[in-house]
């Protein structure tokens, strides 16, 4: 035990990149880079954790518990249309790591923590030129990973997009790309748009820690059974294996167990997002053991009395949804303007609406993630590099000078790519 103590008094004080300990410096909170924890479920193999949507409180406070009770090193992230400049969460790119902080030191967490800006979405260059300011403004409140997603463009202009922005996200940060939008079975990632993405990002010397692709999964309530296509994944990770990038897999709220756990062991995935599972079950809607919500006959959610907020105040908000004609993939947006009220509830609403989460996120870490007992991974990586910074997984092995901007637009042009149907699939 006194070991352990030395190890993870020894991590704060190496471990926490810079912004967090100018931020917060006498925390003992272990906000970590997303490096930490992706090395983390590395050392373990065939394991993958959470990277929880913190939509509300409610959420973030039961993932970091769940955490806790699994000594699981865990992510916590937000996408930028929840809590971006246009947000339909309170929760946000600037509040999440002092939320996360607060909570940690308040509750006593102690496995490595990492705050991740999901979902950056680029879809111009006006995006481009936002994103040089308003990235670093993030770091700057306690960001410490994020995902580049310019995967609703051309994949040259994709490949563009991340060296474009690159230098404005610190050396020490969990880097997230990504190559097809996550739209479900429209619009399937291929192996030669991924090695595309990621041998251009190799030649330019950038290695990312992760690869989102469209696997064949979608984001919100589970539209269908089609779910992850896990072969698919295993064949893009396969490909990729000379750049040493791990798999984050979007949209796992609704997939089955048996499917998750395939992914945790027949690829490269080691971050796991989940979003709306999370919402509904911190309401206290019904779902099912995957975190799928149930609707009755008349397609509206069910509500369980002795579970999440008070019945009042869900009837408040389905009555508000209503008013405002909202469809049930559309009840996200509830979170902005009920958070207050969710606030002003009992401590022991508050409460049993945190333990809901924890449950299920305790369940998914050890019994379907394979997570359990990577905390310990992730101080080892900490103490191993002797930095708050793992460094980079991978070294430069494609020729830059094969992947100028001109070479980059000629390569793409000769890619055969189906992006499917447009749409809103930001988070």
């Amino acid at each position: 035990m006194a070991d352990k103590n030395k190890d993870f008094e020894k991590a704060l004080e190496i471990g926490r990149p810079p912004n967090i300990k100018t931020l917060f410096p006498n925390s003992k909170a272990l906000i970590v880079s997303g490096k930490v924890i992706d090395r983390a479920l590395r050392a373990k193999g065939k394991a993958m954790t959470i990277a929880a949507n913190g939509r509300n409180q409610a959420v973030v406070r039961g993932a970091l518990m769940a955490a806790q009770k699994a000594n699981a090193a865990i992510i916590l992230e937000i996408a930028k249309s929840e809590g971006g400049a246009s947000a339909y969460c309170a929760v946000n790119f600037w509040n999440l790591a002092r939320l996360a902080d607060d909570i940690c030191n308040e509750l006593g967490i102690t496995v490595p923590v990492a705050i991740h800006a999901d979902h950056y979405g680029i879809k111009s260059d006006k995006d481009i030129e936002t994103a040089k300011t308003e990235i670093p403004s993030m770091f700057d409140a306690g960001i410490t990973s994020i995902a580049v997603d310019a995967s609703h463009l051309p994949d040259d202009q994709n490949l563009l997009a991340n060296l474009a922005l690159n230098p404005y996200i610190p050396e020490w940060a969990g880097y997230e790309t990504e190559v097809g939008e996550i739209k479900g079975k429209e619009g399937l990632s291929t192996v030669s748009e991924a090695l595309f993405l990621i041998q251009g990002l190799n030649a330019n010397g950038i290695f990312p820690d992760w690869i989102a692709l469209n696997n064949g999964t979608t984001h919100g309530i589970e539209a269908s059974d089609a779910g992850i296509q896990v072969e698919l994944t295993a064949e893009i990770h396969k490909a990729l294996e000379p750049y040493s990038i791990s798999g984050a897999q979007h949209g796992t709220s609704g997939n089955n167990s048996d499917r998750l756990r395939r992914i945790a062991e027949q690829t490269a995935t080691t971050k796991a997002n989940v979003a709306t599972a999370l919402q509904m079950i911190s309401w206290g809607v019904k779902v099912n053991e995957y975190g799928n919500a149930f609707l009755d006959e008349n397609k509206e959610f069910v509500k369980v009395s002795s579970d999440g907020m008070t019945d009042a105040l869900w009837q408040d908000m389905v009555a508000y949804a209503k008013s405002k004609e909202l469809k049930a993939g559309d009840y996200k947006k509830l979170n902005l303007p009920f958070e207050n009220k969710i606030l002003g509830q009992s401590k022991a609403i508050r409460d049993r609406m945190s333990k809901g989460v924890e449950n299920f996120v305790y369940d998914l870490l050890v019994n379907v993630f394979n997570a359990k007992d990577t905390a310990p991974l992730g101080i080892k990586a900490i103490l191993d590099s002797g930095s708050y910074n793992p460094g980079p997984k991978a070294q430069r092995i494609e020729n830059p000078d094969e992947w100028t901007t001109e070479k980059i637009k000629k390569r793409a042009a000769g890619l055969s790519s189906d992006k499917g149907p447009k749409g809103n699939f930001d988070d």
